[in-house]
């Protein structure tokens, strides 16, 4: 059977005097597959436990009563991981509170520290069939560490508050390695498209990242992402309803509130929830409520990080707002808002959700909001309204609610009427809805799907790749061979790519592994590019190699003191209307621009926006598609250009040409970094050795990393080579 590894911030039970297991939302959604997987949880306990004796012992109990294991922190830890870069950090940017944020460089250090013991727990006893789900923004660095271990481990995560826009995300000061440290997974689930939208873009942007609509390329990781929006936990709400002690709460509700309209609103006592703009509206709205005596506002505020001084200061804003508006709107007879800053029992909390004739639910930013899924759960009947905010998750499903905008103070207050005053036809229509989908797509079926999903990817196994020796490879090759030759693509390859391909010149590691293979009799060297002729004579003409330019269209060879034609008789009549349609898009694409060889045209957009250049590529690999299906050109979306070129100018073919057949030669190694060179990666000689360099897959049986790791190893392999 199959083993899922959980890992959240907390483990799910509070260490005490006793030990109580939780029973949230999470908890509940996993409960789902317990009888498709085996399940171990990894999270801090809650409690600072100093003596080795005491940890050794909770991690036995944890281990053989509740298949959990503890990463126990110490209160430094707690203090700069957890209460500072998390959630004095991390929360306000995620919920786009931005000036609530305080930074400190010595909380993001805890917080590296703390992902790294988290990381080091997992590494004891993750295997390589295991499924290995991180959870959320406290542990963001996570996946990459995992990957970084060198196992080869399936790793899952998924953020459950929001992904903010990349301006702001860009103002963090860690922006790049928090997402470095989101991509080390195989598979990243967002509670919306709109948050999975934005971190795309935050990738493309901070990271040059290639993506896909679902599929992102970093370095050599592929990482898909995916939209899971989290399911209520619907069967504990439904049993609760059946048993008399539900019943029986329900009953005394209803006493105590006869002939009440009663509204509802139930959270954690946090800034994002939008406590004091909701207060506001209910302001404005009793202002106008003729009967002040039938109407109750119920708000239950449970205490949140209490240590974090801008929720101490949130708790007292709103008590003396409470106060004020009981003050103004009281009257002999009614309280109208009753205001609760502790959790009640589940039971309660059912009830008040079937009692209630409104939830309000309207924060400022919100992940999804199960809140506002529980109360739906709750309604079997079809009764009750739903003010919801347009700013959660759940706005995209429960969109029968009725959604508002919590920052229009008016439209809630109008809201509010709208639903207090709706008609029992119209209540029943909008819930039966709402209800169908919350009760169909629960906490379980989020958890199937996510697991589910994540067992239909196929996740490259560069790590195996990485594990043969390539520079014992290559060396033992050499040493067997009497002739050989090298095909080395240029950029990507031997070099950096740059944004600016004119800056693209050799640097010194490039110029020694040139000049020594200069000097080598045995070995002939072909650099194979699709850049123009003139600039490679330009950066290489004084070396002892032959330069193959455009694909293999022309070439130079130390013999000769000018360019060679590969093609003859060729008809490139086609570049006029190209370049024509090219034009077009640099002018509504700033920063891209034109380059034009001989033998094809290319269209740069890597100075451009990365969104709006991708965009535009799609459109334009689209048109040329159609418009040059039936000319011999091949047309190539490659790294950051549009590319059409003569269908005979192959790098394949040219490898083939100088060294195919019954050529002297009994070795041939061929590097490469992109599509282009997949051409000689896929030809079936047993003389060839393929060297990937960097991201993607391909047809090549080696990898490396990056040139330099590429030019170290090849300088070392030739060392001996006369």
């Amino acid at each position: 059977m199959a083993r899922i590894i959980n890992i959240t911030n907390r483990l799910p039970l509070t260490i005490g005097e006793e030990i109580v297991e939780s029973s949230g939302g999470l908890v509940s959604a996993l409960e789902g597959v317990r009888h498709d997987y085996d399940m171990i949880w990894v999270g801090w306990p809650g409690k600072v436990t100093a003596g080795k004796k005491d940890r050794l012992d909770i991690e036995k109990l944890l281990a053989r009563k509740y298949n959990c294991l503890p990463v126990f922190l110490d209160k430094d830890e707690i203090t700069g991981y957890y209460h500072g870069f998390s959630n004095s950090t991390l929360w306000p940017l995620l919920h786009y509170r931005s000036h609530y944020i305080r930074y400190r460089q010595d909380w993001w250090r805890q917080y590296k520290k703390v992902n790294r013991k988290f990381t080091d727990v997992i590494l004891k006893i993750a295997k390589e069939d295991d499924i290995i789900w991180v959870h959320d923004y406290q542990l963001m660095l996570v996946p990459q560490m995992l990957k970084q271990s060198g196992k080869n481990l399936k790793v899952g995560f998924f953020l459950h508050t929001p992904f903010p826009s990349y301006e702001v995300f860009r103002c963090h000061p860690q922006r790049k390695e928090l997402l470095a440290g989101m991509l080390g997974a195989d598979l990243i689930g967002f509670q919306t498209f709109g948050y999975m939208r934005h971190f795309r873009s935050s990738a493309m942007r901070l990271l040059g990242a290639d993506c896909d609509s679902m599929v992102i390329r970093c370095g050599d990781r592929k990482c898909y992402m995916g939209v899971f929006p989290i399911g209520a936990n619907v069967q504990s709400f439904q049993a609760e309803s059946k048993k008399a002690r539900f019943r029986k709460k329900l009953a005394d509700f209803k006493r105590i509130y006869r002939h009440k309209k009663v509204i509802l609103s139930v959270e954690r006592l946090d800034y994002s929830k939008g406590i004091i703009r909701r207060l506001e509206a209910i302001d404005r709205f009793l202002g106008k409520w003729q009967d002040k005596n039938n109407i109750v506002f119920i708000f239950i505020s449970v205490p949140s990080r209490d240590e974090v001084p801008e929720y101490a200061q949130l708790k007292a804003n709103v008590e003396s707002m409470v106060g004020r508006l009981n003050g103004k709107h009281a009257t002999v007879e009614n309280i109208p808002i009753h205001f609760i800053y502790k959790s009640v029992d589940f039971t309660e909390l059912c009830a008040l959700y079937r009692l209630a004739d409104v939830a309000m639910v309207t924060p400022l930013m919100d992940g999804m909001n199960l809140v506002a899924k529980e109360f739906v759960a709750c309604r079997p009947d079809f009764t009750g309204a739903l003010i919801l905010s347009e700013f959660t998750g759940a706005a995209n499903e429960l969109f029968q609610a009725f959604i508002a905008n919590p920052y229009d103070i008016d439209a809630v207050a109008d809201s509010l009427e709208l639903a207090i005053n709706a008609q029992q036809d119209d209540i029943k229509r909008r819930m039966r809805g709402m209800y169908e989908r919350v009760t169909q797509f629960d906490a379980k079926y989020w958890a199937r799907k996510f697991i589910n999903e994540f067992g239909k990817l196929e996740i490259e196994d560069i790590t195996a790749q990485k594990e043969i020796d390539v520079r014992n490879e290559l060396v033992k090759r050499i040493k067997k061979s009497k002739k050989m030759v090298f095909f080395l693509d240029y950029d990507s390859t031997l070099c950096d790519l740059q944004n600016d391909p004119d800056k693209a010149g050799p640097d010194e590691q490039v110029k020694q592994l040139l000049e020594t293979l200069s000097c080598k009799k045995n070995i002939d060297t072909f650099l194979i590019s699709g850049r123009k002729g003139c600039e490679l004579e330009k950066w290489f003409g004084k070396y002892n190699i032959t330069l193959i330019a455009e694909h293999g269209f022309s070439y130079h060879s130390p013999q000769n003191d000018r360019w060679l034609k590969s093609i003859r008789n060729v008809d490139l009549s086609w570049k006029k209307s190209v370049r024509e349609i090219f034009e077009q898009y640099v002018g509504i694409t700033q920063g891209s621009f034109i380059e034009e060889k001989k033998s094809s045209i290319v269209w740069h957009y890597r100075m451009a926006d990365p969104e709006f250049g991708l965009f535009n590529a799609q459109q334009l690999m689209a048109m040329l598609q159609d418009m040059l299906s039936n000319v011999p050109v091949e047309v190539r979306h490659g790294k950051k250009i549009i590319e059409v070129s003569l269908m005979q100018a192959n790098k394949g073919l040219a490898l083939m040409r100088f060294a195919g057949g019954k050529s002297k030669y009994d070795f041939v190694l061929c590097a490469g970094d992109d599509q282009t060179d997949e051409s000689m990666f896929k030809l079936a000689d047993k003389r060839l050795f393929k060297v990937k360099v960097g991201q993607g897959q391909s047809s090549a049986e080696f990898r490396l990393d990056s040139p330099k790791e590429f030019i170290n190893i090849l300088l070392g392999a030739i060392r001996n080579v006369r």
